[in-house]
């Protein structure tokens, strides 16, 4: 990810990519040494084995299988920016939602069903060489989540 002729547009839609083929070596290979990860939550993890600390729970499928889908990106490729209005959908109906906690996902399929889905904004900054310096996630994190029924997903 170190090429600084490279269109900013892109790396974000292989970083997606990543993470919807759940593997999160590649998902951390964007990340510079020193970047932050702001979540939402009001935690901010800085360098890559925070982030990769923070990301480990749901790459294990403690929260179900999950795909992200981009409705909108925004890149600012002069200023080394981007954004992206993501929905994240949530299965916790296969293999992947046994590694959820026996309560949660109880708690999921009655409120929710097996299918779920939740809204953010992402947001990055890159350094010259194309590797992601920040990454700070928008997005509801109220107990419980702002979740809503999905329908069965096309994936």
């Amino acid at each position: 990810m170190t090429d600084a002729k490279r269109d900013l547009a892109d790396v974000i839609e292989e970083f997606v990519a990543a993470f919807n083929d759940n593997d999160l070596d590649r998902v951390m290979s964007f990340f510079s040494e020193t970047a932050e990860y702001c979540p939402g939550n009001g935690v901010t993890h800085h360098g890559r084995a925070a982030i990769r600390a923070e990301f480990a729970p749901q790459f294990a499928g403690r929260y179900g299988a999950m795909r992200f889908e981009v409705y909108d990106r925004l890149v600012d490729q002069a200023r080394r920016r981007a954004a992206i209005r993501w929905v994240c959908r949530i299965d916790i109906s296969g293999p992947r939602g046994r590694a959820v906690p026996l309560a949660l996902r109880l708690f999921a399929r009655l409120r929710y069903g097996t299918h779920m889905r939740w809204h953010g904004v992402d947001v990055f900054h890159f350094d010259t060489d194309g590797a992601i310096t920040g990454k700070y996630t928008y997005a509801n994190y109220r107990i419980p989540p702002l979740m809503q029924r999905d329908r069965e997903p096309s994936w």
